[in-house]
């Protein structure tokens, strides 16, 4: 890479995780990422100063302009233009396959754009893990390069990031490494760097020349700039708060807390457990084993950490989903039992659980409504739906109330067969139909299926596996792919 060479990058090789990466840091050993290195950005931020989700957009989309890039909308969260996915996973799904593949022209070629993004594949870290969302914004800057056509590739977009983060965001730059990875999204793949400065990935940039086809990369003949700036990291790691929710959603966390009775947890503590989150891949094993885990690098017990970490984790999920909620809603989708509202339905009954357990007193409208007068700050079409969104919440609400009440008839009577046949556990399939079938919460049905002495054991990534089943056809997003 022509960077590489003329600032005097080194390449090493990770000795924990294998990868390769550039940096500028002769004495750095590891290659920046989690979980081979540790948060160091976390109460001194490596930027200029603090900035707001504003003002990074607005910082990044004119910076891209200025270097020949033309400024497009964002496209809704609802994929209405595929038909292999339901929700925009990425900001290279606005233009495929369509654009990838020559088919039709770009709005705009070179162009930059801030994409709204729903993720469900990492539902259960979402409040936990310190940096996971399900609604997130995807910056981003995009070339289409066809036989007819070029723009540029590997060395220019390299050197727009180095440019970006080093002075648009006054990061130094022995600070930020490259590592060499491989990336699969909406169909298409390609080599990639990741963008890591001090343990957070804050932007991929992809290479894409591949088509995949069967789990096959087929060599296109175009080759597609795929850049991913994270706003909402890049702000915290100009923040260097305990974690990515206390910078997003602080306003909202505050009053939840407030509603809750929850009293603040020491921003120590919280700074700790997104350090040691980092370390531990919550996919892998039992939120248990995570709280357990947690628990004792901060010498508590377990009913300690439980009872004063959890709720805050509530909190934060309520946040984050509240706003994903305002997106999907917003953009078109009404709560069902098939297709994208199924998700959107998934969303509010997780909402609706925790809003239980946290003892709430306020309804899931008066939360989502609070949301829509903040998003509405930098999205006011929203405002002006905000009835509409607001009556499809209280439907969706005073439905789920009606079906825990039925749900306790219905398991009863089930209860009472399975117990004649001597069936003393509850298959998981059982589990996925009672939700799928009746939108009974799995943590509903395992309380009152306990009162007839039948055990449920509700997986940890129980609302990930519906998630995914209900995902069109196979294409997840942001899949790793081996090298």
């Amino acid at each position: 890479m022509q960077l590489f060479e003329e600032e005097g990058f080194i390449r090493k090789k990770c000795p924990k995780c294998g990868s390769y990466f550039w940096t500028l840091n002769p004495d750095q050993k590891y290659c920046g990422d989690q979980p081979c290195v540790d948060y160091t950005f976390l109460d001194k931020p490596p930027t200029l100063r603090k900035f707001t989700l504003s003002e990074v957009r607005e910082g990044f989309l004119r910076f891209m302009e200025r270097h020949g890039h033309t400024r497009i909308k964002r496209y809704p969260v609802v994929a209405r233009w595929r038909e292999d996915v339901y929700l925009v996973g990425a900001s290279i799904y606005d233009f495929q396959p369509w654009c990838t593949e020559g088919i039709i022209e770009p709005p705009a070629n070179p162009l930059t754009i801030s994409q709204p993004c729903i993720r469900l594949t990492d539902l259960e870290s979402v409040g936990r893990s310190g940096r996971h969302l399900t609604m997130f914004e995807m910056m981003a800057h995009h070339a289409f390069n066809y036989p007819w056509k070029k723009v540029y590739w590997i060395d220019r977009t390299v050197e727009l990031a180095f440019e970006y983060f080093t002075k648009a965001l006054g990061v130094p730059p022995d600070k930020i490494s490259f590592k060499e990875s491989m990336w699969s999204g909406g169909g298409n793949a390609g080599e990639a760097f990741e963008v890591l400065i001090e343990g957070l990935e804050v932007a991929t940039l992809v290479f894409m020349h591949y088509k995949v086809k069967d789990s096959k990369l087929i060599e296109m003949p175009n080759k597609i700039v795929d850049t991913g700036y994270g706003l909402e990291r890049i702000c915290w790691l100009s923040h260097g708060a305990p974690t990515i929710y206390d910078v997003v959603f602080r306003d909202l966390i505050t009053w939840l807390s407030k509603e809750a009775s929850i009293s603040k947890v020491d921003t120590k503590i919280l700074t700790k457990i997104s350090k040691y989150s980092g370390k531990f891949d919550i996919e892998k094993t039992t939120i248990t084993k995570f709280h357990e885990y947690l628990a004792n690098k901060l010498n508590m017990t377990l009913r300690e950490f439980e009872d004063k970490i959890v709720p805050l984790e509530n909190i934060y999920m309520l946040a984050d989903h509240t706003r994903a909620l305002v997106f999907m809603i917003g953009d078109g989708i009404v709560p069902s039992n098939t297709g994208a509202g199924y998700l959107a339905r998934l969303l509010i009954r997780r909402c609706l659980r925790a809003i239980t357990k946290l003892g709430l007193s306020i309804s899931l409208a008066d939360i989502v409504e609070k949301q829509i007068k903040i998003i509405s700050k930098e999205y006011p079409e929203y405002l002006q739906i905000s009835d509409d969104i607001l009556d499809i919440i209280t439907t969706e609400e005073e439905r789920y109330y009606k079906t825990i009440k039925r749900g306790r008839e219905i398991i009863a009577r089930d209860a009472q067969k399975l117990r004649r046949k001597g069936v003393n556990k509850l298959p998981l399939d059982k589990l996925i139909e009672l939700y799928d079938s009746h939108g009974l919460d799995p943590y509903f049905v395992k309380e009152e299926y306990s009162k007839y002495g039948i055990e449920v054991n509700v997986p940890d990534n129980f609302y990930v596996i519906l998630a995914e089943r209900h995902q069109k056809g196979k294409v997840k997003a942001e899949k790793r792919m081996e090298e």
